[in-house]
């Protein structure tokens, strides 16, 4: 018999219940029938997810402050065209 595919909604929903609702490894590996070797894993793999996230919400943030200022510096150029036409 092969090894069961868990959907990533389970994994996430098994993960989240160490994680979020503080309950023991052993007991959430039991009641759902999941070794707690995958539990271990699942949580390891949500955590690099996560990690991955913040880093894009840092280029994010950085991306939406250069394009500030290159608007502020293209608004200069536009009125000192202005200026000197």
């Amino acid at each position: 018999m092969g090894k069961p595919n868990f959907s990533d909604e389970f994994k996430r929903d098994a993960v989240a219940q160490i994680t979020e609702r503080g309950y023991p490894v052993a007991e959430v590996s039991q009641r759902l029938g999941v070794s707690q070797h995958s539990l271990y894993a699942w949580k390891r793999q949500l955590a690099k997810v996560v990690s991955g996230d913040a880093s894009k919400d840092a280029e994010i943030r950085q991306l939406k402050r250069e394009l500030a200022r290159v608007t502020e510096e293209r608004d200069i150029l536009k009125k000192a065209t202005a200026y000197f036409a």
